[in-house]
């Protein structure tokens, strides 16, 4: 039986998406039930029957980040693109690209651009007993996944951070951990994910790491993104993740670490490791 993350991870109809183009590179997937609302801005927008593509005429970052800041606001004034974060992404298609554009965190879903993210897998090894892991639940006043259970840090790579400044950050924000010992973490997979959510289209690479906590340690959450923290088996971990009860995000990062200490069989995880290649389409 493939887990119900492997399985959610790429549950995208393309059929059902119109690819959204700057320049001639597709940076993202437009829902076609969404792509009428962009007919509003015909100097934005150039809609074809199969694609949505960012005028040509807007041929320079400043141009076309002033224009789709203009669209953005407006759909979120209408109701469209919740969860407003304040928070700037890039639109490109590799992290290391130069950005074609920028626009608020939200609205990165309705899009369907890629986004990137850093996963924590924080482990306390025992000496005379098993290992367990810190896992966090996601406060119920989150934009996306609310109350759903997540790794003990986690958190989306805004622009201008690097991948582990941002691990060291959400550490402290997210658990309490000092920069000293976040930066003791060591990488683990990259995951690639494309799944269809409430708010479009979750297109997602995920950077995983592991730390080594302390006995002692017991992770504080400081900015209000997590309800409460629990230390667990990995027994019950694996049960939270084959019951869908972690987001698709955590379930890939948690099984990547437990492949990885050997602490489950890969036979459980059918179908992960495609999940380390991009999505083809």
């Amino acid at each position: 039986m493939t887990l119900p993350a492997i399985i959610a991870a790429r549950r995208f109809d393309a059929s059902a998406h119109a690819p959204f183009f700057i320049g001639d590179e597709r940076v993202g997937w437009i829902r076609k039930t969404d792509v009428a609302l962009l007919a509003r801005w015909p100097d934005v927008f150039d809609i074809g029957a199969d694609a949505v593509q960012l005028s040509r005429s807007l041929d320079a970052v400043d141009a076309r980040t002033a224009a789709l800041a203009a669209v953005i606001g407006s759909l979120h004034a209408d109701g469209k693109i919740p969860g407003w974060r304040d928070e700037i992404y890039a639109i490109r298609n590799h992290f290391d690209a130069a950005p074609l554009a920028f626009i608020e965190r939200a609205a990165s879903r309705f899009f369907g651009t890629m986004t990137y993210a850093v996963h924590l897998n924080g482990i306390v090894k025992y000496r005379d007993s098993a290992p367990q892991l810190w896992i966090a639940r996601r406060s119920e006043t989150k934009a996306t996944d609310p109350g759903m259970l997540d790794n003990v840090v986690a958190g989306g790579i805004g622009w201008g951070m690097g991948i582990e400044p941002t691990l060291v950050k959400e550490c402290w924000e997210e658990a309490g951990m000092s920069a000293e010992l976040a930066s003791t973490a060591r990488p683990g997979g990259i995951f690639h994910v494309l799944q269809s959510v409430p708010e479009g289209t979750q297109a997602e690479q995920l950077f995983v790491y592991d730390v080594l906590l302390p006995e002692d340690f017991v992770p504080r959450n400081q900015d209000g993104e997590v309800g409460e923290h629990r230390l667990a088996r990995i027994d019950e971990v694996a049960r939270w993740i084959e019951e869908g009860e972690l987001t698709v995000d955590a379930s890939l990062a948690t099984l990547d670490s437990l492949l990885r200490h050997r602490w489950i069989d890969e036979d459980a995880c059918e179908g992960i490791a495609a999940l380390r290649e991009p999505p083809q389409h």
